[in-house]
């Protein structure tokens, strides 16, 4: 019997001996290691993942712990391991949920179908899945848009970060709640939350938008923000398409035109003489007024200059090649204006 006591003695020692090793040795994992770990895995099947990614020495040393000191509920995520860690590190990370973001950086301008790439870039997801809910889930603004045919001009720039446990519609309500924030911070809208749905019963009189004619203002404002990146300039930019809008003058805005072939498919890179006449609502070139909606995403500035255009008597505008925009009241004055450019283009 004393045989058999020292030896059931040993084995226990020898398992305690190996179960501390596995739990406590750290292992370096080789090199950025990520591990995603699904809602409904169970303890044996994260083990089973971890011991995979080579985060782990032993499964059933994480099992035996999990089953010792079962505190809390390991979190579903995404985990990057990249340091040194031992079992006890690793659960205590789970059971905080201690899972990695993703960034995705929305500059202004971007238009869904970047934003939609953007996030295919940061490894969330195909950017097809991204766009379908872009162009589909017009619910998230019903309130404030009811004739938006996507959710083009409310994903708001700004930097974000995503988990791979968010889905596309999620990522797409993040940034149209950051849209709305600052949105009733400028006095767009009346406030951040979403609001019964108003049908709209006239048309505004006014040719600047009134307060709650918002997606008159965003689309303004996409146009806006694509036209310059010089903020101080945008009120002005705005103002010469106000005042056109007011002369029932076509607004030519080239912006629309590359829009109008990204909402087709056909855009090249690069526009030419003969896209001036492409068929689509969107092109300011054949279609007087603004386009039916958005033409990308705006930012604060640009909303704000189209809600506040300068008062100006302007009506035309160009680049001067220095980064800003020389304005013009007459078409004489705007061909003078268009030479210089040409001219100064040439010389570099």
């Amino acid at each position: 019997m004393k045989k058999i006591g020292w030896l059931i003695f040993l084995a226990v020692l020898a398992f305690a001996g190996w179960l501390a090793w596995a739990l406590l040795s750290p292992i370096q994992p080789s090199g950025q290691t990520f591990v995603l770990l699904r809602p409904g895995y169970s303890t044996h099947r994260i083990a089973a993942e971890l011991k995979n990614a080579g985060v782990i020495r032993s499964e059933r040393a994480f099992i035996v712990y999990r089953y010792l000191h079962h505190q809390r509920s390991l979190k579903a995520g995404e985990y990057l391991f990249e340091k040194p860690a031992n079992v006890l590190d690793i659960q205590s990370r789970l059971a905080h949920g201690d899972v990695y973001f993703h960034t995705v950086v929305v500059p202004e301008g971007y238009t869904m179908f970047d934003i939609a790439h953007a996030i295919e870039a940061a490894g969330l997801g195909p950017a097809n899945d991204f766009l379908k809910v872009a162009q589909s889930d017009t619910g998230l603004i019903a309130d404030i848009a009811p004739g938006a045919r996507s959710l083009e001009g409310y994903l708001f720039p700004d930097t974000y970060e995503f988990s791979r446990m968010m889905t596309m519609e999620d990522m797409a309500a993040s940034m149209v709640k950051q849209f709305r924030q600052v949105a009733h911070q400028i006095g767009l809208i009346p406030n951040a939350t979403p609001q019964p749905i108003m049908l709209r019963t006239s048309t505004p009189a006014s040719i600047v938008p009134e307060e709650n004619d918002v997606e008159h203002t965003v689309t303004m404002a996409s146009i806006v923000e694509k036209e310059t990146a010089v903020a101080e300039e945008r009120p002005l930019v705005a103002s010469v398409y106000y005042n056109r809008l007011a002369k029932h003058i076509a607004l030519d805005a080239d912006p629309s035109i590359i829009y109008a072939e990204l909402l087709a498919g056909t855009y090249q890179g690069a526009l030419h003489h003969a896209d001036m006449s492409f068929s689509s609502p969107y092109n300011t070139y054949r279609n007087a007024g603004l386009p039916p909606g958005p033409i990308g995403n705006p930012g604060r500035s640009s909303l704000e200059a189209a809600m506040h255009p300068a008062q100006s008597d302007y009506f035309y505008f160009v680049a001067d090649a220095q980064g800003h925009h020389r304005f013009a009241k007459t078409i004489e004055e705007h061909n003078k204006n268009v030479l210089a450019y040409r001219r100064a283009m040439r010389v570099r």
